[in-house]
């Protein structure tokens, strides 16, 4: 993997490889490149996030993939929701982590999104890879994982037992804003490829992007820091850049031009599929 490959790479082959990569990037201007079209929390813009019912849409949509966050019950079941706590996204109050999966499953986690939504219930992430693994890539999110010590073990677990610790094309990515996270889960799961996540540009420093680099496959920071040298840096290292979260046409259209490598939004068709430079 490409992390394997680069850590050990100095900051003046960066500096080298970064002008050798502009000159090709236009040199070749005009070609057809793909992007990722990633459904963050599913196709959350148009259907309640991290549900069934934003999944299927965003399969609908044909999306690459969808984005998932995921939490642990008071009980040990991981589960499906962004928020630490349910009081946003659900019927209910109370943290995430201080509620059983049972107390967790009888909440309505869809009727805030719309009538037609009640009902949709908080999924457990084994629902998930069993409904979509093989349909649509699943990006994975470790959310607060300082929050539920083992969460990583959890993963790695429920990934090998469905034997999906060695993906195939790069359909399964994990990714955290914690990177400690980020680190044991690349020891746990060398085959699967890593992210990191961050919306901070002190993250995008040459050292801290080295640094990066020698455990994690993508750099995945908010639309806010992207600029055509970040994404030149990030490439030059040997990762990918996975940028988020787009809202609006003229975000996709920001990224499209900067030369990212996935889009991740709340709405597929903001990305045009065709991808084109």
């Amino acid at each position: 993997m490409n992390k394997k490959l680069v850590a050990g790479v100095g900051l003046a082959f960066t500096l080298l490889f970064s002008s050798l990569h502009q000159t090709f990037a236009a040199e070749s201007t005009g070609e057809i490149r793909k992007v990722d079209n990633v459904a963050h929390r599913g196709a959350s813009g148009y259907a309640p996030e991290n549900t069934i019912a934003a999944f299927d849409k965003a399969v609908e949509m044909k999306a690459d993939y969808i984005e998932i966050d995921v939490q642990r019950s008071k009980d040990g079941e991981l589960v499906l929701i962004h928020d630490t706590t349910v009081d946003r996204t659900t019927d209910g109050t109370g943290k995430v982590g201080d509620l059983t999966f049972d107390e967790l499953r009888n909440l309505d986690a869809g009727s805030w999104k719309g009538e037609q939504f009640t009902g949709e219930k908080i999924p457990t992430f084994d629902e998930i890879l069993d409904r979509y693994h093989g349909k649509i890539g699943i990006l994975i999110e470790l959310k607060a994982p300082e929050l539920y010590p083992g969460i990583e073990e959890s993963v790695a677990k429920a990934l090998k037992a469905k034997n999906l610790d060695k993906p195939s094309n790069e359909k399964i990515i994990i990714q955290s804003f914690n990177f400690e996270s980020v680190k044991k889960m690349n020891d746990l799961l060398p085959k699967v490829p890593m992210g990191v996540l961050t919306s901070s540009k002190t993250h995008t420093t040459p050292m801290a992007l080295q640094e990066f680099s020698s455990y994690a496959d993508y750099f995945n920071p908010s639309y806010t820091i992207v600029s055509k040298e970040l994404v030149n840096e990030v490439h030059d290292l040997g990762m990918k850049i996975s940028s988020w979260t787009v809202r609006s046409q003229e975000t996709a259209d920001f990224l499209l031009e900067m030369g990212v490598d996935a889009i991740i939004t709340d709405y597929p068709d903001y990305v045009d599929p065709r991808m084109q430079n």
